[in-house]
């Protein structure tokens, strides 16, 4: 099952990852993590001292790996973010993806991969967008189901909504601030989000109280499914200061806990994910991709070929 957090900066949606992860790989779960933000921190978080190789920086041997031997993808170059997969792809199973050489095994077992940050060769000229291409088409690739989770860090705010990334997961937790400014980012991910049938929950994070927990339920209603309090251990944690899973406050645990249950009760819809795809990609296509690639991307569309197991 794939999972994405997203939220508003600074509204601990990279810490809230790290602890999903953790507490999953902690009850037997097979995790790849990925960092898909312009601010690489998930690794310092899952307690590793070095960075993974950046996928960003192999998109061309990752296009090669999963356009195989499809007739309708002649080259890496005619391949693009939003490539759908077809007969002759390469398909991913979980296990492939754990098992990608880009990746770094954390202290707690699971394995984490990154998108990368910007080199010095792309300040001023490109977009992250480019970077964040290869977990998109490492996600259209996947074929994955329960047992097994695949935790993205996404992109702050609303600028997830920039490629069809936003629609590659089970399940999105929204992480949010009692605050103002951490439930416009819920308002305007909600509204997008809505559009697509994305499946959308609420965390709330950093609650000091019952006040907090009010100001939640008013504004964002029976989308709050849970919420962190403020917590000690945490914050030891984003310090650099020893931590594990069981220095958690109980209230915090069960927020973990019911994060999973929730996520391992939803449904994986391979026809939405299939169709998406598709529109996402003719979308780009006419966007931009035609005119940057020189051909009709639309015939890199196979209409015989069915997503899922």
């Amino acid at each position: 099952m794939r999972v994405a957090f997203v939220g508003k900066g600074g509204s601990g949606k990279t810490t809230m990852s790290a602890l999903f992860a953790r507490h999953v790989a902690s009850q037997g779960g097979p995790v790849v993590a990925i960092d898909a933000d312009i601010n690489q921190h998930l690794a310092l978080v899952l307690g590793l001292d070095r960075q993974p190789e950046p996928l960003g920086a192999h998109l061309t041997e990752i296009k090669d790996r999963l356009r195989g031997t499809n007739p309708r993808i002649p080259s890496a170059e005619s391949m693009v973010k939003t490539t759908p997969p077809g007969r002759g792809s390469t398909l991913l199973s979980f296990d492939d993806l754990a098992a990608d050489p880009l990746g770094l095994t954390t202290p707690d077992g699971l394995r984490l991969l990154a998108t990368g940050p910007f080199s010095e060769d792309d300040l001023g000229v490109a977009c992250y967008h480019s970077k964040v291409g290869a977990v998109e088409l490492l996600l259209n690739h996947l074929v994955d189901g329960a047992g097994s989770y695949v935790v993205v860090d996404m992109t702050a705010g609303a600028d997830s909504f920039a490629s069809g990334l936003f629609t590659r997961f089970d399940l999105t937790f929204l992480v949010a601030e009692p605050t103002r400014q951490g439930v416009s980012v819920y308002r305007q991910y909600r509204d997008y989000a809505a559009q697509y049938g994305v499946a959308l929950a609420v965390v709330g994070n950093k609650v000091h109280g019952e006040s907090d927990v009010d100001f939640l339920r008013e504004h964002v209603g029976d989308d709050l499914l849970t919420w962190m309090e403020h917590s000690a251990s945490v914050r030891a944690m984003e310090q650099g200061r020893h931590f594990t899973l069981d220095d958690l406050e109980p209230a915090n645990a069960d927020a973990l806990a019911l994060l999973r249950k929730t996520l391992d009760e939803q449904e994986k819809d391979w026809e939405r994910f299939g169709r998406q795809a598709v529109e996402f990609h003719l979308r780009n296509a006419r966007a931009w991709g035609n005119e940057r690639t020189g051909t009709d991307l639309a015939e890199q569309i196979d209409p015989g070929f069915v997503y899922g197991p």
